[in-house]
């Protein structure tokens, strides 16, 4: 069976936005993440941010915006030193984004750098720490969204070594989102089944918005969803590189690398609430506050984002 082609960086990025405008979850992740490392690194002067997929780079001048108004609600009079290192797999996309990033930081007067890392291969675990440029001094942080389960593509081993690699950076936060779902089984019918309760549920919180025959919710469902259930349904082997996990399974490894999750703050929560209040009334939304720390939002009674943060264990 041929494949569907994969949609271009301008297309994903239309549907990118189209999704931001009719469901919450991408900007509920970004906003999540910006407030935990913003907890994390406050009072640091120098900070070095590594995203191991910045794409355009929309998670970022809401973060510089809010770091310049917490820097003039304070007795603080000078604002830290923002690095940003951009991992991606498109050179022209990776300069485009610094461009409009420094812009964005240029304008809101706050010292700013970006580093382009292009990284070729689907996989991030032949990323090593001499790539990242760490200087000394600088507090160290690491964004990490919707890239767990593709590492896991390549075996528990890889990321066990990839999660390893990131604690050597000694980071002070680590940012973390992931769907929730089980797509790694290797029976068919039990990743059909799984992948049917997945997506039949994000494209309820579709229909609460847009009309089946919507463009808009075309071009979502197209560029957005389109090539994760094929590869989940019509893959297998290494073709196979969505396989999402639910978070317990993701916590085992992360704890096993070293590191412990941080608590959500009452803020963080209060600001997630806010958003769905403000942008995404709809009844069906539930936000749930895990005990141990993690925030997950989902459709009805069926989660499906969580977002964490970690640092290393002080053990």
């Amino acid at each position: 069976m041929a494949l569907p082609q994969e949609p271009s960086s301008e297309e994903i990025l239309s549907a990118y936005l189209a999704l931001n405008q009719v469901t919450p979850f991408l900007r509920f992740a970004h906003l999540s993440a910006n407030q935990a490392l913003l907890e994390a690194l406050i009072g640091e002067d120098f900070v070095h941010i590594v995203d191991l997929d910045i794409g355009h780079g929309v998670q970022w001048p809401p973060f510089m915006q809010a770091l310049v108004d917490l820097r003039s609600e304070s007795t603080c009079t000078t604002l830290p030193h923002i690095r940003i290192t951009g991992v991606g797999k498109d050179r022209q996309l990776l300069d485009r984004t610094g461009t409009r990033l420094t812009e964005f930081a240029q304008s809101v007067h706050l010292p700013f750098e970006f580093l382009p890392l292009e990284h070729a291969v689907d996989s991030l675990d032949t990323l090593q720490s001499s790539m990242l440029g760490l200087r000394a001094g600088e507090a160290v942080a690491v964004n990490c969204m919707l890239e767990l389960h593709r590492l896991l593509a390549s075996g528990s081993e890889s990321l066990t070594s990839f999660l390893s690699m990131l604690l050597t950076l000694t980071p002070k936060v680590v940012t973390l989102a992931e769907r929730e779902a089980s797509h790694n089984q290797i029976n068919f019918m039990d990743r059909f089944k799984e992948a049917l309760r997945h997506y039949s549920t994000l494209f309820d919180t579709l229909e609460a918005t847009l009309p089946p025959a919507s463009p808009e919710r075309v071009k979502v469902e197209q560029a957005c969803y389109r090539m994760e259930i094929v590869n989940i349904v019509a893959c297998d082997g290494s073709e196979r590189v969505i396989r999402h996990q639910r978070f317990h399974t993701w916590k085992r490894f992360m704890q096993r690398a070293g590191f412990e999750l941080r608590p959500t703050s009452s803020y963080a929560l209060s600001q997630a609430r806010l958003l769905l209040r403000l942008h995404y009334p709809s009844d069906g939304y539930r936000l749930v506050q895990e005990e141990d720390g993690c925030l997950q939002l989902g459709w009805q009674d069926d989660p499906l984002f969580a977002v964490s943060s970690w640092h290393m264990n002080s053990m």
